[in-house]
Parts: structure tokens; C-alpha cells; sequence
């Protein structure tokens, strides 16, 4: 198993900025991807950013420019930094990866996707 916390959170104005962090734990862990969502009140989960393991990046239109997603391997953590944030930015927003991980002897290498519990976002006016 492989789990995720994000941490990072919390109130802003508008314009500001802030930054996501999210730790994987587990063992001998290989990332296919990892990426954050978030969900607005009322609204679904929608995807932000992703990076895939050879370092390809994907935005949603709405954050281009605002967001950079990045990781570092070694920590096994990725993170989100938010600059000009808006209103409309507010939500919770989860980590997300995928990959595999060392299961034991038995079982080997195993897949995992693997979200986090959420950090609260809140952009004022």
C-alpha cells in the first residue's frame, strides 16, 4: 500500500499565492504519474496538473500560467505551487498517484493509485 498526505493549505486574497506539498510512503515505490485534483462545493473532482515519470506536464486550461507542478523523486513527494490565485481557485484539492510499490515476497511489485485525504483551499475577493 502507498499512501499520501498533502498539506499546504489555507485562506488567501486574491492574487495570492500558495503551495501544495504531498509526501508518498511505502515501499520501494516507481511512479507512473502523480497529480493533484481538486473539488469545489457542488462541482466534481476535476484534474489540475499531472506529471508523468519522463517529466511531461498537463495543465487544466483554467490554472495554465497560474500553476506549476514538480516533484522530487528522492523525497518522494510532488507539489503544487498556485501564484494569482482566484476566487474561483477555491476548493479542496487532492494528491494523486499512481505507480507500483514492493508488496512482499509473495505478491512482488504491485500497481497502486493512491489519493490522499485533502487540503482545504480558500481564495477570498
Amino acid at each position: 500500500q502507498v499512501q499520501l498526505v498533502e498539506s499546504g493549505g489555507g485562506f488567501v486574497q486574491a492574487g495570492g499565492s500558495l503551495r501544495l506539498s504531498c509526501v508518498a510512503s511505502g515501499r520501494s515505490i516507481r511512479f507512473n504519474a502523480m497529480g493533484w485534483y481538486r473539488q469545489a462545493p457542488g462541482k466534481q473532482r476535476e484534474l489540475v496538473a499531472v506529471i508523468s515519470s519522463g517529466g511531461t506536464l498537463n495543465y487544466a486550461d483554467s490554472v495554465k500560467g497560474r500553476f506549476t507542478i514538480s516533484r522530487d523523486n528522492a523525497k518522494n513527494m510532488v507539489y503544487l505551487q498556485m501564484n494569482s490565485l482566484k476566487p474561483e481557485d477555491t476548493a479542496v484539492y487532492f494528491c494523486n498517484a499512481a505507480g507500483t510499490y514492493y508488496a512482499g515476497d509473495y505478491f512482488g511489485r504491485e500497481s497502486f493509485n493512491s489519493w490522499g485525504q485533502g487540503t482545504q483551499v480558500t481564495v477570498s475577493s
